[in-house]
């Protein structure tokens, strides 16, 4: 299924928070309920959060009863304020709450408000779907059959709407018959590469091998990859902001002469700041110093101690080897050779 959809005038969704040990559909019926889903990362990933964001909007316009086109239309505006508030960092989130919310204040009476909000968001997750398989496609081509291909984070269906960014284009690469082999590094704190993407890619039979984030250079060391390939979350015109230690691979790349690449679409670039002009998102501490199980938190840390927990970092972009993007391949320097339509 779509890891987010629209449904009896709720949303529904994935709960990543209970995966590998359970799936369950988590049902969002007021736009609270969908802010704290995005907030705990019950649902997550830049072009899912741009679905989600969408949704929301229209979410807000069913929320209740509204006696006038002006007040429904007061109450989104209202509603696309908390949920822009939810996440700092991805900027696709921002994009599907903008788009949604310009088409439905075109409305002239509440239904019609409604209805613009609704059919917006679901064009929205249709096109991300459209979009990943045709990225998917076009990056496929950088993968030759045996290659070993390292990520990090959870870059497949559970972070998009269906298929994937970088985890698409590997599933694309595979649908051609190459046979790829994939290392996933946990992802720390939250665990998302062991958690989500091991998950996801046992489910389709690929090839996969779970590390730490730590073990990332003996992998490099030993020869064990070939290839790095990592989503992103805002790109700017300096720099790629992706999952905490994606800078860290490209760095470890860097050095040991591997290829490192980037599968994001349009609605991840923000060309127009640069890498000092982006909020990082920081996390709580208890994400680092508990352990969730199921017999409840263990404390991995000394209580007190001060922690520092941002989630996600700047990648510079002369460490990307290539940018895979819906609209082709974009190789240095990204000053010239990001297209236009890529920068509005």
């Amino acid at each position: 299924m779509r890891t987010i959809l629209w449904e009896n005038n709720a949303i529904k969704l994935i709960d990543q928070r209970k995966l590998p040990d359970t799936f369950e559909v988590l049902e969002c019926r007021n736009v609270v309920e969908l802010g704290e889903a995005i907030k705990t990362l019950a649902v997550r990933g830049a072009p899912a959060l741009e679905a989600a964001g969408g949704y929301g909007v229209a979410l807000a316009a069913f929320e209740r009863d509204f006696t006038s086109v002006e007040e429904v239309k007061e109450h989104i505006k209202k509603r696309a304020e908390y949920l822009a508030s939810t996440r700092p960092t991805a900027v696709n989130l921002f994009v599907g709450i903008e788009r949604v919310l310009k088409e439905a204040l075109k409305g002239e009476s509440v239904e019609e408000v409604r209805e613009l909000a609704l059919k917006e968001a679901e064009r929205i997750a249709d096109e991300d779907v459209e979009r990943n398989k045709k990225m998917g496609r076009i990056g496929a081509e950088l993968f030759e059959d045996g290659d070993s291909i390292l990520t990090i984070c959870n870059t497949g269906s559970l972070a998009t709407v269906y298929w994937g960014t970088a985890l698409g284009v590997i599933r694309s690469a595979v649908e051609e018959g190459k046979k790829i082999r994939v290392y996933a590094c946990e992802t720390r704190p939250l665990n998302q590469g062991s958690r989500l993407t091991t998950w996801e890619l046992m489910q389709d039979g690929i090839d996969v091998t779970l590390i730490t984030d730590s073990m990332a250079g003996i992998v490099m060391q030993k020869g064990m990859v070939n290839k790095v390939i990592a989503g992103a979350d805002r790109i700017v015109r300096d720099a790629v902001f992706n999952k905490i230690g994606t800078y860290t691979l490209a760095v470890l790349a860097k050095h040991h002469g591997i290829p490192f690449y980037i599968a994001a679409p349009k609605t991840t670039f923000d060309w127009s700041k640069k890498a000092d002009d982006v909020k990082i998102e920081e996390r709580s501490r208890d994400e680092i110093i508990y352990c969730n199980v199921k017999c409840g938190k263990t404390l991995m840390a000394p209580q007190d101690v001060k922690v520092y927990n941002p989630a996600f970092d700047p990648t510079p972009l002369e460490l990307v080897s290539a940018i895979i993007t819906e609209y082709g391949i974009i190789r240095p320097p990204y000053d010239r050779n990001v297209p236009e339509i890529l920068k509005l």
